[in-house]
């Protein structure tokens, strides 16, 4: 029997509507399955941190884990790998050594320098304890801390006025050094004697007086000192490296079915501090997002934006490659086809969503929540709306751009290893990063597959009403990143 045109059209259509179309509850439980069964993101991150170790931008080690991650993403299957090449100044360090003299008995205490100090420095000078460092701190002090190098606490102590909130040890560095202080010494948190690095400037620039951390226990014994003695001395003696160095973000995209056109970037800083391998800071992250891009390719998602897995470097020596990634995109007209930013800094284990910016659809995220929640109870499906700065989403940020990241649900020892000497993989949970990659490719997928963005990108104006509502205006000037009034 022979059919017509009419009949054949007829069938397919039939056929058609009688295979409903996977819902998203659908294609979150397939997210859920792949990624349980099959992530890859521990493994990876082991594999890096021990052939590769550190990834400090600009060294050696940091262009094999820009090929390290370019390879792996050709390997899930994406035809469009990109590196993104910048160049820029950079810092590295290079030697150091503080000493102290209480009353001729002389001692050399363990220390690191902090990002940006002086590419040569010698100084020598009394100290002044100035507490948390807090502009606070610095209330009726004159010329006080002038020629002298200043104590710091990198936390904030228990007393402290209410009202009163931590700066970044940058924030800190800027306030000393703008009263005078020719050497600034902050002492960590963390017990035992870890030691922590991490930039002391606010924009990016060198500083003109030496930064170091030393560990908890100098730090109060130093501060005891200085209770009782007058006369203690101390001296910073540093070599550093500045200068231009090339560097690569490395981007994957996968194109949008719907509108092509429309971009939502997940991204993660790959490079880390040259102190121990970054495991924590930011390899869980930036190694999730490498999963999330396995993942997207495994089960074949095709949600209606374009879809863009970065790898961003020069995180930690000022948001370089992020800055980068913006200032192009403004320069060749591309920036309004981003609709929405995740960033994964530290991430792990997450329990919630924070989305920022315009005219948030918090509906959105409280049903996406809720079926996330009904995959697996260990996601709470906690949603809050707030900003904040000092990673890679800050430029996006700041172009007006929607901001989406997660709520980790780490053990808090970990923390201790922040920006420190014992970053290294054994600190690395395989369910958390595994739970990063299910539950943050879940988000992404609702995202950019959405009807109807949950957040509208915001003009200029809105924009710096936004920052001044999340207090952000002082910190943003101090950087030197306030682009209006």
């Amino acid at each position: 029997m022979k059919l017509t045109i009419g009949a054949i059209l007829f069938l397919w259509l039939i056929n058609a509507c009688s295979t409903p179309r996977p819902t998203t509850s659908d294609i979150l439980a397939d997210i859920n399955s792949e990624v349980l069964a099959n992530s890859e993101a521990y493994a990876t991150l082991e594999q890096a941190t021990a052939t590769i170790g550190h990834r400090l931008t600009g060294s050696a080690n940091g262009a094999k884990a820009e090929q390290f991650a370019f390879d792996k993403l050709k390997s899930y299957g994406f035809e469009d790998v990109k590196f993104q090449e910048f160049e820029v100044d950079a810092w590295s360090r290079g030697s150091v050594q503080f000493t102290l003299n209480v009353a001729g008995n002389v001692a050399t205490i363990p220390t690191v320098s902090l990002g940006h100090s002086p590419v040569e420095a010698l100084v020598a000078g009394k100290f002044v304890d100035m507490g948390n460092g807090l502009a606070s701190d610095y209330e009726d002090i004159d010329d006080r801390l002038a020629g002298k190098i200043a104590l710091i606490f990198i936390g904030i102590t228990p007393g402290t006025a209410e009202g009163e909130h931590n700066l970044h040890r940058s924030e800190k560095a800027s306030l000393a050094i703008n009263h005078g202080a020719i050497g600034v010494v902050i002492y960590n948190k963390v017990p035992h004697g870890v030691l922590l690095t991490g930039t002391a400037s606010v924009d990016g620039s060198l500083l003109t007086a030496p930064a170091i951390c030393i560990g908890f226990e100098d730090g109060i014994a130093l501060k005891e000192i200085l209770l009782e003695e007058q006369s203690v001395m101390g001296s910073i003696t540093m070599t550093n490296n500045s200068g231009p160095i090339k560097a690569r973000n490395v981007v994957a995209t996968l194109p949008g079915s719907q509108f092509p056109e429309e971009k939502v970037i997940v991204g993660g800083h790959l490079d880390s501090w040259d102190l121990a391998t970054g495991a924590i800071d930011n390899g869980i992250g930036s190694f999730a997002v490498l999963d999330i891009a396995r993942t997207f390719m495994a089960n074949k998602l095709a949600p209606k934006r374009s879809v863009q897995f970065v790898l961003f470097m020069g995180e930690e020596q000022g948001l370089l490659g992020s800055k980068y990634m913006v200032e192009q995109a403004e320069a060749d007209g591309s920036a309004d086809q981003i609709k929405f930013m995740m960033n994964l800094d530290m991430t792990g284990n997450p329990i919630g969503m924070n989305a920022s910016g315009f005219a948030v659809d918090t509906i959105f995220f409280q049903e996406l929540g809720s079926k996330m929640n009904a995959l697996d109870t260990a996601y709470q499906a906690k949603f809050t709306s707030r900003a904040g700065l000092h990673s890679d989403h800050q430029p996006f940020m700041l172009a007006g751009i929607p901001i989406l990241s997660m709520h980790s649900n780490l053990d808090r020892s970990i923390y201790g290893c922040y920006h420190a000497d014992c970053d290294d993989f054994n600190l690395v949970n395989e369910e958390h990063i595994r739970n990063t990659t299910r539950f943050a490719s879940m988000a992404l997928y609702a995202i950019a597959n959405a009807d109807q963005l949950p957040a509208i990108r915001m003009n200029s104006e809105q924009t710096r009403q936004f920052m001044i509502d999340n207090d952000l205006e002082d910190n943003l000037k101090m950087q030197g990143d306030w682009k209006w009034d």
